[in-house]
């Protein structure tokens, strides 16, 4: 195991330098892996050079690029922590994540820097990356300016924390997931354990489409490929029948992908032979519909594997890979697999105690990939004897597979990414008129589910439009835009349960009355 996860990208420069590491389509860029190492030196020296020290944190705020990678790979072999946040986040959102870890830089690209410069960053430098700087403000290319005289030297301890990934917590405020060097090493390694086939090989050439400020893209693909020596296709946005093309043209043999891709991709002509190179598909960051996998089989001929892991978990916890199937036959309707190696899972009752065989029970896990708890103090995290519980209820069937059924949490998954109700309600709890606020999540064909908010005005006899119109306007200021509700219902009164609780479960029920 790596003491470092930048020791990875020393070992593949070392192994392969002349090889292409990543691949820009969008600006034409190649970069070899002697390349990338190279440069990955050089932001650690110059932030080493400007007083970054060792455990302090250094905000990422970009797309998925080639610059994301090397920035990436340089804070990490400075020992520093880095912090990847939505380049779309508000500033708001921007602004509590800050103030929460107190980054001593806060990087922006062409897409995010408006919203960093509108948010409160305290003292931190901010560093623009292709855009022109402010006063007071770095350029980019500085970071890589600086003379290579030594080999940057972080800290020998795999305990050592390597990334904060910011989630929305239960009372809307974000909640840091600390994730050590031995955390994210340990799940590329249970990765690599299963062989057949290979979750990854140094011949494939990787979709880097996953946001890589997400725990899936940044570690699934970046980090995996980073390992084996994989090149990278660094894609920034989703455009169905182009990267239909992409993967074509550059020999794309690994899709890593959510859900929502494979639903856009069904019924496109020319998927079959689009993906006629393509060795495996692997769908994660939330549930398949079974009946989009059998779609999605019939029309491509290319089954979807699937997985399950969270943000906690570095991310995978199980795998539809090598779970002894046919090749080319799809993965039993429901399941997500079985634990990687090195990882176990147990279904517990609400008392703690053992489920009985078939009942469903909330999902527990044990493993060298598990988070150090929530930051900054470890609050939350595993048990004393290893084991974590995720929230979600499961629940195991005869062939060992594991299906999850349901959630514990209210959490909302649209198109892979968290998104927490109450984070939501707080945000536009004071939109004018509005008295009081419910959100909840529904199925959605596209992004898997769709956030819903009922509001109840303040005046009982008012317009319901100005109401709905100030909820989404205020929305649309204070959240990155797939939290946004894609509905918004204007009722009398919310029902309430005989604790006094929002009793979401009618609101689901007379949502789903609504948008039938």
């Amino acid at each position: 195991m790596a003491v470092n996860l930048s020791d990875d990208l020393r070992e593949t420069a070392r192994r392969d330098p002349g090889g292409i590491a990543l691949i820009e389509p969008r600006s034409g860029r190649r970069v070899t892996w002697a390349e990338f190492d190279q440069w990955a030196d050089r932001v650690a020296q110059t932030l080493l050079s400007r007083g970054v020290l060792a455990g302090q944190r250094v905000a990422l705020v970009m797309a998925n690029g080639i610059d994301f990678a090397v920035a990436y790979y340089g804070v990490l072999r400075g020992g520093m922590v880095a912090v990847p946040i939505n380049p779309r986040a508000t500033p708001r959102e921007i602004s509590r994540m800050v103030e929460a870890c107190a980054p001593k830089i806060v990087v922006g690209d062409a897409q995010s820097i408006t919203q960093v410069r509108q948010a409160d960053t305290g003292e931190s430098l901010i560093v623009v990356h292709r855009a022109a700087p402010e006063g007071g403000e770095l350029r980019f290319g500085a970071l890589l300016e600086h003379a290579v005289d030594s080999t940057p030297v972080a800290p020998a301890d795999p305990e050592s924390l390597a990334v904060v990934l910011f989630t929305s917590g239960a009372t809307g405020l974000p909640r840091g997931v600390m994730l050590t060097h031995r955390a994210l090493t340990a799940d590329i390694d249970q990765l690599l354990r299963i062989d057949s086939p290979p979750v990854i090989t140094s011949d494939d050439v990787v979709l880097g489409l996953l946001p890589m400020f997400h725990v899936y893209g940044l570690n699934c693909v970046l980090s995996l490929s980073v390992r084996v020596g994989a090149t990278v296709v660094l894609v920034e946005e989703f455009d169905p029948s182009g990267l239909l093309s992409e993967i074509a043209e550059h020999g794309i043999t690994n899709l890593p992908v959510a859900p929502p891709v494979i639903s856009a991709w069904v019924g496109l002509e020319g998927l079959r032979e689009a993906l006629a190179g393509v060795r495996l598909i692997v769908s994660g960051a939330s549930a398949l519909d079974p009946d989009l996998a059998e779609a999605f089989h019939a029309l491509s001929g290319r089954p979807v594997e699937q997985g399950y892991g969270l943000t906690e978990t570095a991310p995978v916890v199980t795998t539809t890979i090598g779970d002894g199937r046919e090749p080319g036959v799809v993965p039993p309707a429901g399941s997500v697999g079985r634990p990687l190696p090195g990882i176990e899972i147990a279904l517990r009752d609400f008392l703690g105690q053992p489920a009985a065989p078939g009942d469903p029970a909330q999902v527990f896990v044990r493993g060298d990939n598990l988070f150090s708890g929530y930051w900054p103090d470890g609050e939350d995290g595993p048990d004393a004897d290893g084991w974590w519980g995720t929230g979600d209820i499961g629940l195991l069937d005869d062939a060992g597979n594991l299906v999850l059924v349901d959630r514990l949490r209210e959490t909302i998954v649209v198109s892979g990414f968290n998104v927490y109700p109450s984070e939501i309600e707080e945000a536009v709890a004071e939109a004018p008129g509005v008295a009081s606020v419910a959100v909840i999540g529904v199925p959605d064909d596209r992004t898997g589910e769709a956030v819903v908010a009922f509001v109840v005005p303040e005046d009982p006899e008012s317009d319901a439009v100005p109401v709905e119109t100030a909820v989404r306007e205020l929305a649309a200021q204070r959240l990155a835009r797939f939290k946004v509700p894609t509905r918004i219902l204007v009722v009398a009164a919310l029902p309430h349960s005989p604790t006094g609780k929002v009793a979401k479960g009618r609101l689901r029920a007379l949502a789903r009355k609504e948008l039938t």
